[in-house]
C-alpha cells in the first residue's frame, strides 16, 4: 500500500515541479558557495576553536603563570565587568597573582635540589629504559617477522596485551610483585634459598623496578610498530643482499636498520616524550621513594601543584620540562635524519 502511494506521488506533475525546482536550486547554490570569501576558513573553525581552548589557552598561561606565586583563590573578585541595559557580562579573576619575574626559573637551576634529583631520576630511567625497550621490541619483531614461527597472530596478541591494561591497574600488581618479603619475586626468591631483594627499598633498585615495569608494559606496543615497519621492507633486498654473499648480521645492518630508520626514530622520539611524563608508575609503585630515589619531574609537578598549591613554581616546572623534552627531541631526529 505504502508503496504504490509513494509511486503515485513521485508520478504526478507536482512532485516532478517540485524535484526541478529543489535541484535546480542546489545547482545555483553549489555555484555560488565556492565564490564566497572565507568559507573553508569556516569550514576548519572547529578545529582551531578547540585547538585554542584546550590546548593554546592552557599553554600560554602555563607560561604566564610561571612569572607569578600564587597567593590563593581571587574570592568574588572579577577582572571585568560590563553592563548593558539587562544584559551583564562578568569576567571573575581566577586567582591572586603577585609577579616574581624570573624568581622561580633562577629557584628551579641554581637551588631547588628536590628537582635536581627528580630530573637525575628521570633521565636515569630514560637512559635504561628506553634503549632496552627498543631493542627488545625489535628483537622480538624481527622474530615474530620471520617464517619459521607459526601462530604468529597468537604470539603478536599475547605480547602486545599489556598495553591494554590501565597504568594504575598494572602498577598496583607490580607493587604486589616486588613487595617487600611479602612479594611473589621474593617469596620465588627465598624458596630457592636466596636472599630477597629489596626492590623498593633500595635506591637504585627501586629505580631497576620502575624500568622493569615499564618495559614490560610498552615494550609490546613498540614491537607491533616495528614489526609492521619491517613487513613494508622489500623482499628483493635481502635476496640480493644474499646473492651478493651477505651473512645474516650484515643484512640486519645494512638492510633492515636503514630501511627502518623512520620507524625506529618515531618509536625513540615516542618513547621519550612517554619516559619524562611518567607519573602513575612511580606514584603507585614507590610513592617517589625511598628518599624521593623514583621521583619523576612530573610527579614533582604534582607535588607543588596540588599538594603544595604551588602553581606558579609548578607551573615555571612544567615549561622547564616542556623546553629539555623538545631539546632531546629536536637532537634525535635532527641525528636521525642525517643518518639517512
Amino acid at each position: 500500500m505504502a508503496t504504490s502511494i509513494r509511486s503515485e506521488l513521485q508520478s504526478s506533475e507536482s512532485y516532478q515541479e517540485l524535484s526541478d525546482r529543489l535541484r535546480f536550486l542546489r545547482q545555483n547554490v553549489s555555484s555560488v558557495v565556492p565564490k564566497i570569501p572565507g568559507l573553508p576558513y569556516l569550514y576548519i573553525s572547529p578545529f582551531y576553536l578547540l585547538f585554542s581552548v584546550f590546548l593554546l589557552f592552557p599553554t600560554l598561561y602555563t607560561i604566564y603563570l610561571s612569572v607569578f606565586s600564587y597567593e590563593g583563590p581571587a574570592g568574588s573578585e572579577y577582572i571585568v565587568s560590563i553592563q548593558a541595559w539587562i544584559f551583564e557580562l562578568t569576567i571573575p579573576k581566577i586567582s591572586n597573582l603577585e609577579f616574581v619575574g624570573l624568581a622561580h626559573y633562577e629557584s628551579l637551576i641554581f637551588s631547588d635540589s628536590v628537582f635536581h634529583l627528580s630530573l637525575f631520576n628521570t633521565g636515569f630511567i630514560f637512559l635504561i629504559q628506553v634503549p632496552l625497550m627498543v631493542i627488545l621490541a625489535l628483537a622480538v619483531a624481527i622474530v615474530l617477522d620471520s617464517k619459521f614461527i607459526r601462530a604468529k597472530g597468537l604470539w603478536r596478541t599475547l605480547i602486545a596485551l599489556p598495553v591494554a591494561t590501565g597504568m594504575v591497574a598494572y602498577s598496583t600488581v607490580f607493587l604486589l610483585l616486588f613487595e617487600g618479603d611479602v612479594g611473589m619475586i621474593n617469596q620465588v626468591l627465598m624458596s630457592v634459598g636466596l636472599d630477597a631483594v629489596p626492590w623498593l627499598t633500595d635506591r637504585w633498585m627501586a629505580r631497576i623496578t620502575l624500568v622493569i615495569a615499564i618495559t614490560w608494559r610498552w615494550m609490546g606496543y613498540n614491537m607491533i610498530i616495528l614489526l609492521a615497519g619491517l613487513q613494508t621492507i622489500p623482499q628483493q633486498l635481502y635476496e640480493a643482499a644474499e646473492i651478493d654473499g651477505a651473512t645474516m648480521w650484515q643484512k640486519f645492518r645494512f638492510v633492515t636498520v636503514p630501511q627502518l630508520r623512520p620507524v625506529l626514530l618515531f618509536v625513540i622520539v615516542s618513547s621519550t616524550i612517554g619516559t619524562f611524563k611518567l607519573f602513575a608508575e612511580p606514584f603507585v609503585i614507590t610513592g617517589g621513594g625511598p628518599a624521593n630515589a623514583t621521583l619523576t619531574v612530573v610527579q614533582y609537578i604534582y607535588r607543588q601543584a596540588f599538594v603544595q598549591l604551588n602553581l606558579g613554581y609548578a607551573s615555571a616546572v612544567t615549561v622547564c620540562l616542556v623546553v629539555i623534552v623538545s631539546a632531546i627531541s629536536i637532537v634525535q631526529v635532527r641525528r636521525g635524519g642525517a643518518a639517512q
